[in-house]
C-alpha cells in the first residue's frame, strides 16, 4: 500500500462497509418480513411489520447507508400495500 494516510483510510473504509453492509442486509430483512406479514393478512401484524420496516428505513437514511429518497420510495411502497389490503 502507498502512504500511511493511504492505509488508515483503507482501513476505515473496510470498517464502514461493514457497518453500512449490516445496516442495508437488516433494512432488506425488515422490508421482506413487512411484505410477508401484508401477504399473509394478518393486518396487526403487518402494521407491526411496516412500522419496523419504516423506522430501519429512516434509520439507514439517517446513517446515509440508503439516499434519502431511496428510503422514501420503499415506505410509500409499503405503505401502499398495506393501505391495500385493509382496504379489501
Amino acid at each position: 500500500m502507498g502512504t500511511r494516510s493511504a492505509a488508515k483510510a483503507h482501513r476505515q473504509s473496510l470498517e464502514r462497509r461493514l457497518r453500512n453492509r449490516s445496516a442495508k442486509s437488516a433494512t432488506k430483512t425488515a422490508i421482506k418480513k413487512a411484505n410477508d406479514a401484508i401477504l399473509s393478512g394478518d393486518l396487526d401484524a403487518a402494521r407491526d411489520a411496516v412500522h419496523e420496516a419504516v423506522v430501519s428505513l429512516d434509520k439507514a437514511a439517517q446513517k446515509g447507508v440508503l439516499h434519502h429518497r431511496n428510503s422514501a420510495r420503499h415506505k410509500s411502497r409499503l405503505q401502499v400495500k398495506l393501505n391495500a389490503a385493509v382496504a379489501v
